[in-house]
């Protein structure tokens, strides 16, 4: 190539480079209506969202619940479960189409617990089982639409497990396909569940107080005379048909447990340490005594 003809490559070439710096510098006008549509569908996505979340923490407040007055009753009367007049409950609580069923009354929630966030937190025991659960599990405990929850209560910290939270015990199917479910919920989450499942035998008495409702109403081993006060208490087992009346007794103050479909709900608060688990009666339609916690060998009457 020529002297002359690099230099007119080199002009042209030049001038390509002064052409792309002067578009850079001085860009074409922008797309005004194209970049306000796309504005305004994107404050229209934010808004949505942000109502949905909002939606969303209003059906779910989890762990916020009010307690208020000596039971805690919060926006309940009901200081305690109680028994309708016969002793029973009619007619059988139904499941909401993918959720538990209700409790048989409304002092088996308390201390403001509604049945939304019991039965969110049935919710996440479940869900806290499936993820910790190893080996063979079969069908597991099952879905949540097949319970029915028979006691929501606040739960007390203690040495072993520090912060407040809530009980949530829930129960499916009867006899030797029965399943009891215990979980706490603390800062929101599920931190412990204990399931049981099975009938109670043929030789079981007319009241069988559950073997692990201590953990319902006793802190820990670990602060042993020196409970945080005041403290909420329950108490949960099964009935036999023929059962008409429970009354439990702890620390000196007699409450009547309600009966729900084959088992028996009591609750109350303690004001001072107590020594002794709580003693259970059961009485039958004459107002006959048919078993006494005190009389059943099998009953631990001493707490750890």
């Amino acid at each position: 190539m020529s002297e002359e003809e690099r230099e007119l490559v080199f002009e042209e070439r030049l001038r390509e480079l002064l052409a792309e710096d002067a578009y850079t510098i001085r860009p074409s006008a922008a797309p005004y209506p194209a970049i306000r549509r796309r504005g305004a569908a994107e404050r229209r996505r934010r808004v949505a969202a942000a109502g949905a979340v909002l939606v969303t923490l209003a059906a779910l407040p989890v762990g916020a619940y009010a307690v208020g007055g000596k039971d805690g009753g919060g926006g309940s009367t009901a200081s305690a479960p109680s028994p309708s007049a016969s002793g029973t409950l009619d007619p059988t609580p139904s499941a909401t189409p993918s959720g538990p069923a209700r409790p048989g009354t409304d002092g088996q929630l308390l201390d403001g617990i509604s049945y939304e966030q019991s039965a969110h937190a049935l919710d996440q025991c479940l869900a806290y089982d499936a993820q910790h659960t190893t080996g063979p599990q079969g069908d597991g405990p099952g879905p949540a639409a097949g319970y029915r929850i028979i006691l929501a209560m606040k739960s007390t910290g203690d040495s072993n497990a520090p912060g407040d939270g809530m009980f949530v015990v829930a129960v499916k199917g009867s006899g030797a396909d029965a399943t009891r479910l215990i979980c706490n919920i603390r800062d929101g989450e599920a931190q412990g569940l204990n399931i049981s499942s099975g009938g109670n035998g043929p030789d079981a008495s007319a009241v069988v107080p559950d073997i692990n409702a201590g953990k319902l109403y006793q802190q820990s081993v670990l602060d042993r005379g020196h409970w945080t006060l005041p403290f909420r208490w329950g108490v949960i087992g099964t009935v036999e048909p023929s059962v008409a009346e429970v009354t439990v007794d702890y620390g000196g103050d007699t409450r009547p447990a309600a009966l729900d479909h084959g088992w028996f709900v009591a609750s109350g608060v303690l004001d001072q340490q107590v020594t002794v688990a709580p003693r259970v009666k059961g009485y039958d339609a004459g107002g006959e005594l048919v078993y006494d916690s005190d009389q059943d060998p099998t009953y631990e009457r001493a707490l750890p």
